[in-house]
């Protein structure tokens, strides 16, 4: 059911910020090397972690959530070593299983990755160093089918810092035999969040949030406890939302830390942002002044927040450029913001928009187009004068907890329908799936 926001309201208050969907997502993955149990605390309840664990059930994995956040995963006995095409379709995360499938089990089979229509994103960084690790590759119909008796350490130049590529082959590197040094590694701090997991679990890695990894493979890995680090791409979403609306919102302050790129951009376009030891907060202080961004990996401007960043933008004065330089295909969303009265032209084949501003939004009906589009027509709204209806809703749901829930506590007018339930198919809201595990067993 669609979002409906009414604008102006100025947000005001405390938001604490979920764990981060793209480090929990392959630690969950990760969980598959082990037949340990394993605790993961401040898991976002959001539509991707569903579909993780779908992926997981489907496996034969014990799977459930334990209150809202905290995830119990035992992986002691596997049924099925392939991910069926119609979870996969849905996200592209759901490739991260191959990593731990061959790396534990010498085989796995997949069909391409979906997700978010942004632009190609190829899994071929995944599938050569696979390849150079010993796995051997065919494809069957649309499915990769990949076998590794045994896989063995080798040094992986990657040909570009893939964060998923970069953590598919640390789960593989992992239990194999020798050491696997993986040079232009993503350096993500969310990839470093999976290797503090990996560790915990008695895996040997060094050079975490560095560009070049040492992993040496060992006999077995053991069940752990971790909690997953806060989601930057949500606390810069809700920094966002408190700039346009002339409010001032305060988070955690251990979201600070990753988000200087973002801190940066906010501060040249006249917000206060006031870091202490305890918290991070975001304040309207004068009236926005244009500013460009382009992104790139991190540490720089987060192609994920691009698009709430260029809502933003809307309402600065002057003229401001956002290149995006990662992903093809991830400004179609500018669209919807003109649909709203926003005056942006796009340049460079579709990786530039140039943005006029400032342009008063009028709320209309608008569609998120995937997650990060979804959250930008959630900034826009609460700029636009008027009542702006966001639909295609399960977008914004694979990436934010309780959107609108959050957004209320904080001011703002906004509301969808009751009709709209996230249960899992075989789970009540707030209560946890059956814990089982399917009955053929497979050597750990």
């Amino acid at each position: 059911m669609p979002l409906i926001i009414e604008g102006r309201h100025p947000l005001s208050g405390y938001i604490s910020v979920e764990g981060a969907k793209n480090a929990a997502l392959p630690i969950i993955a990760a969980t598959l090397l082990t037949a340990d149990e394993c605790l993961i605390e401040n898991v976002p309840y959001i539509e991707d972690i569903r579909t993780m664990l779908k992926v997981l059930h489907h496996l034969g994995v014990a799977a459930r959530f334990e209150g809202c956040n905290t995830l119990r995963i035992k992986a002691s006995r596997i049924g099925k070593a392939y991910l069926p095409p119609d979870l996969a379709k849905l996200m592209r995360a759901s490739f991260l299983v191959v990593g731990p499938l061959l790396s534990r089990f010498g085989q796995a089979e997949a069909p391409h990755p979906g997700g978010c229509a942004i632009g190609t994103r190829p899994v071929s960084v995944d599938l050569k160093g696979f390849q150079m690790m010993g796995a051997e590759i065919n494809t069957a119909e649309v499915n990769y089918v990949i076998c590794a008796p045994g896989l063995h350490g080798e040094r992986l130049i990657l040909d570009y810092p893939s964060h998923t590529g970069t953590e598919n082959l640390i789960m593989a590197a992992v239990l194999a035999n020798g050491i696997t040094t993986i040079e232009n590694a993503s350096i993500e701090p969310e990839v470093a969040d999976l290797i503090a997991f990996l560790c915990a679990m008695g895996a040997r890695i060094s050079g975490a949030g560095t560009s070049t990894l040492h992993i040496e493979g060992v006999g077995r890995l053991h069940g752990a406890c971790f909690r997953v680090m806060p989601d930057r791409m949500v606390a810069g979403t809700y920094a966002l939302g408190a700039l346009v609306s002339g409010g001032e919102v305060a988070m955690h302050a251990a979201v600070a830390p990753h988000l200087g790129a973002v801190t940066a951009k906010l501060q040249q376009a006249g917000a206060e942002v006031l870091i202490s030891p305890t918290e991070f907060r975001v304040r309207y202080a004068q009236p926005l002044r244009a500013v460009d961004i382009q992104t790139y990996p991190y540490p720089g401007f987060p192609t994920d927040l691009q698009a709430p960043f260029t809502a933003a933008m809307t309402q600065a004065e002057g003229i401001s450029n956002t290149t995006e330089l990662m992903f093809d295909g991830r400004l179609q969303y500018v669209e919807q913001l003109r649909l709203m009265g926003a005056n942006i032209d796009i340049e460079d084949n579709g990786r530039r928009a140039v943005v006029h501003g400032p342009t008063p939004l009028v709320g209309t009906e608008v569609k998120a187009l995937d997650i990060r589009s979804g959250a930008a027509m959630v900034v826009a709204a609460l700029a636009a004068e008027g009542v702006t209806t966001i639909s295609n809703v399960m977008y914004i749901d694979r990436g934010y907890q309780d959107i609108d829930r959050h957004l209320a506590d904080l001011g703002a007018v906004i509301n969808r329908s009751l009709e709209d339930d996230h249960a899992l198919p075989d789970q009540k809201e707030g209560e946890p799936v059956e814990w089982s595990a399917a009955q053929v067993p497979q050597t750990p």
